[in-house]
């Protein structure tokens, strides 16, 4: 298996359609995002200062969009890091397994949609930061 960098990670541009009532972005597996949704959940309210994530998945991609607000990822290989700001609801980033991302610096009212390659398995997740470093070198 390939292993997987910081720049494996993508912004990808979603589509935006225009009406003079609102816009609409629509999402589809396997057609604007590299994977089949398997799960979607969100993160909100999230207090000032607080960050959320901080783990690996060993199989799961993961897609964020800021569907409101803004918020930035840190992105770490074990090698290189990177960090990316997401703050428009037509974008969002693909994190493929393998890649250590910590979401911080949320706006008031930030909303983070998560778009899910795998439903909810705890085996998937590496937390320690350690262990994540002790994977990759596998």
């Amino acid at each position: 298996m390939k292993r997987v960098t910081v720049y494996d990670c993508s912004v990808i541009e979603l589509p935006k359609i225009h009406n003079r009532a609102g816009n609409i972005t629509p999402v589809h597996g396997n057609r604007e995002i590299p994977f089949d949704i398997q799960r979607i959940f969100y993160l909100y309210d999230i207090p000032g200062g607080e960050s959320r994530g901080a783990h690996a998945h060993k199989e799961c991609h993961q897609f964020l969009i800021a569907a409101s607000g803004a918020f930035e990822i840190d992105l770490d290989d074990g090698t290189t890091k990177r960090t990316v700001t997401l703050n428009r609801p037509n974008f969002g980033l693909h994190i493929p397994p393998g890649i250590w991302a910590a979401e911080k610096g949320f706006s008031s009212g930030a909303i983070c949609l998560v778009l899910a390659s795998h439903i909810y398995n705890e085996s998937d997740y590496i937390r320690k930061y350690e262990d994540f470093l002790a994977y990759i070198k596998q």
